[in-house]
């Protein structure tokens, strides 16, 4: 009776979740995806930090949580696995035994079932490494969930990276160089030290860099500039640059008996409908410092006491007032909400009756940053055309380091750096 339930109401409100399979951006970043269209707020952190992403250290003790929801509202016996990956995201020559100790899979076991809401789910979650599956080499994995009633199907897929540090990275952030980009656009300037540890081919040392967790937009393959002793320099003029972006736009869930700052109306309506206020051009406009979280979201109700499973699940409503629809690309609300992907839902429809694009989007109760990107051609997102660019946009930038060791079928992730854009010039 739950399933049917859940199936009316979704079907209500006109969720058509058999498309949420997103448009490939980037196909660098779409090693993540979800399968299952009842698999809903897949997150993957650093044990103890929900804001944080999924990396921890080699040998450390330290371990990543997962969790999700399942719109079944049933139990299933799902598992994972982890598959290791090479620097630019395409699954490594190496066997499963020589990264895992213990288990090849195992299951997610911990479970609890919504209760007092509308919208009935599910909630798993897992913790790992654990005791029965250890992961001994560093670098890029992709964590795998299935059902082992149907082990051949993937229900959804996550990365998350295992770093063993061995060099030294310094960075920071200054304005580019070309005069017209200098007032628009962030240049990462950054040196490595590699101390004790021996790089024989530097053409097998590989760098990217991300802004805000973003991977369609991320720089790879990086290669130094300049080369002195162990000190590398990663000093350039372009290649190294980003775009600055804008503090991003938020509205607030944690409550549906109220309006926060950002909500315009609520309702009800086989669901909880949510009607943001519209949301205006930001191009031209000067900037304005805003504390915000990245783009990500958190988890929250202040309705009830468990946010895991006591959080509602609800249609949060966008619009964006503009004179006439625009040709050649599309519109997308993007940020973690949207897996920082350009998912069919999250493209906006242009309504001519009001002037505006409109999108819909099913949210669970808390607190959430997105933005506007504009997307031509199933190229990279780009926020210019509706947030703007500024160079004093506050902005979480990471570099990751790998190295792939003489006669080694794997690359090695060797140094991380998380750094923030207060520039410094």
């Amino acid at each position: 009776m739950i399933k049917k339930n859940n199936a009316i109401i979704l079907l209500s409100i006109g969720l058509m979740f058999i498309f949420r399979i997103p448009l490939i951006a980037n196909g660098f970043a779409d090693v993540e995806i979800i399968n299952d269209p009842n698999i809903h707020t897949v997150l993957l952190h650093r044990m103890g930090y929900e804001l944080t992403p999924p990396i921890i250290k080699l040998n450390s003790g330290e371990q990543l949580q997962l969790s999700f929801d399942d719109f079944d509202a049933d139990v299933k016996n799902y598992r994972f696995t982890v598959i290791h990956y090479t620097a630019g995201w395409t699954p490594s020559d190496i066997q499963q035994g020589d990264y895992l100790q213990g288990f090849t899979d195992d299951q997610i076991r911990d479970y609890s079932f919504s209760r007092n809401t509308i919208i009935k789910y599910t909630h798993y979650n897992r913790v790992f490494p654990s005791d029965n599956f250890q992961i001994t080499k560093d670098g890029n994995y992709l964590l795998t969930v299935f059902d082992e009633n149907n082990p051949e199907h993937v229900v959804f897929t996550r990365r998350f990276m295992i770093v063993d540090p061995q060099i030294s990275i310094s960075a920071a952030v200054s304005r580019a160089y070309s005069p017209s980009e200098r007032d628009a656009r962030q240049r990462i300037v950054f040196d490595i030290n590699t101390r004790d540890y021996v790089v024989y081919n530097y053409q097998n040392l590989n760098v990217v860099i991300t802004q805000n967790g973003r991977w369609d937009n991320a720089i790879t393959n990086l290669k130094p500039k300049m080369i002195q002793g162990k000190a590398l320099s990663y000093d350039y003029d372009e290649g190294n640059v980003f775009n600055g972006g804008n503090e991003y736009r938020h509205f607030d869930v944690k409550s549906l008996r109220y309006q926060s700052d950002r909500v315009r109306l609520l309702t009800y309506d086989t669901a909880y409908q949510v009607y943001l206020l519209p949301d205006d051009r930001r191009t031209y406009k000067s900037y304005i410092t805003d504390k915000d979280i990245d783009g990500l979201f958190l988890v929250k109700t202040e309705d009830a006491n468990d946010s895991k499973n006591e959080s509602e699940y609800c249609l949060v409503h966008f619009t964006f007032p503009y004179p006439s629809p625009m040709v050649g690309g599309n519109i997308y609300v993007f940020g973690g909400l949207t897996d920082w992907k350009y998912l069919p839902e999250a493209e906006m429809n242009y309504n001519f009756k009001k002037s505006q694009y409109e999108a819909v989007l099913l949210v669970k109760q808390g607190y959430y940053n997105y933005q506007y990107v504009w997307l031509e051609n199933g190229k990279t997102g780009d926020e210019t055309l509706m947030e703007g660019n500024h160079f004093e946009t506050e902005n979480n930038y990471t570099i990751y380091v790998y190295y792939r060791e003489p006669g080694q079928l794997s690359d090695r992730l060797i140094g991380i750096q998380f750094f923030n854009s207060i520039p410094t010039n």
